[in-house]
């Protein structure tokens, strides 16, 4: 079963202001079964923009909808006012897809309320420690307090790899690819083993070493915190590809945007459509295995597009 995820509506990038923003003014759809997509966006202002948030969304929900399955409506707004149109308006066209909404609540900072039966509360600390208890004890991870926070996760100190890379790089072309390959999977083994940090040597030489060799594994999150502009496409696309895999939606978003601007990563584009259509990790299992069976190699999720575009989606609880 898949992580919940809480996946974001804009593309942005480093030190771009959407990107410590809160999820406020916002409208979460959260599935209340495991084949559902999660999805957040900002909370459209006119009907024209509640057409093209569900133009973005309906496909998704369509295609993993089984009968019975349900959806709770939470609008995060000052406006309750506008919050309840828009809330009433999705669950409406939910509802004509199949999809039952029976919790619809609206909240800001301080309250929240039942938008169908009028009961209101207060938004206390003893409330959200419940929750975060509940988290802990169901074994999943706590969500990150904003995007701020979990894209700063992936941002470590460039400097000490960088000026090792042109000695790491003069090496590598001394040695043969199968050489740096098996180094690369020997080191990946001996982490995986003993969880020690890698020295920046180690880690000079698996960055260059994975520009060519994909080595899908527990350094890439290590990878992408340090690596310089210049080698951080590879670590940060397998990581993205890892985290959707893992049912980490959110974590694959800023992991993709890691890749730096300017240097087009087909991978990066592949797992940005993978999420983007709020295909379901399995469906990638599916496709190794017919690939497999027909003595080849390929991977195409259905109606994906490699634009990363204005609503984020992706598979959850």
């Amino acid at each position: 079963m898949h992580d919940t995820l809480h996946p974001l509506p804009r593309r942005t990038r480093r030190g771009h202001p959407a990107l410590a923003r809160l999820p406020e003014e916002s409208i979460v759809f959260l599935p209340l079964r495991s084949d559902l997509p999660v999805a957040r966006v900002d909370i459209p202002a006119t009907a024209r923009d509640r057409e093209v948030v569900w133009r973005s969304i309906s496909d998704a929900f369509r295609r993993y909808a089984q009968p019975g399955c349900n959806v709770a409506i939470v609008c995060l707004s000052a406006d309750r006012e506008q919050a309840n149109v828009v809330g009433q308006d999705f669950a409406t066209r939910l509802g004509d897809i199949g999809i039952g909404t029976p919790i619809l609540l609206w909240a800001d900072a301080a309250r929240w309320a039942d938008l169908d039966t009028g009961d209101m509360g207060l938004r206390t600390d003893a409330a959200r420690e419940t929750i975060a208890a509940a988290t802990v004890l169901s074994g999943r991870a706590q969500p990150a307090a904003s995007r701020e926070s979990l894209a700063e996760s992936l941002v470590g100190d460039h400097e000490p790899v960088a000026a090792l890379l042109p000695g790491t790089r003069e090496t590598a072309r001394t040695n043969t690819a199968t050489a740096e390959g098996r180094w690369a999977l020997a080191r990946m083994q001996r982490f995986q083993r003993d969880g020690v940090r890698l020295s920046d040597a180690d880690a000079a030489r698996l960055l260059v070493a994975v520009e060519s060799t994909p080595t899908r594994d527990r350094l890439w999150l290590d990878m992408t915190k340090r690596a310089p502009d210049d080698v951080r496409a590879a670590p940060a696309s397998l990581l993205g590809f890892a985290s959707w895999l893992g049912g980490h939606g959110a974590l694959a978003w800023c992991a993709l945007d890691q890749v730096p601007e300017g240097k087009p990563y087909a991978l990066a584009n592949l797992v940005a459509a993978a999420v983007q259509s709020a295909m379901h990790p399995r469906e990638w299992e599916a496709s190794k295995t017919l690939s497999t069976d027909r003595g080849a190699y390929s991977f195409a999720p259905r109606q994906a597009t490699t634009e990363r575009g204005t609503t984020r989606l992706a598979m959850g609880m």
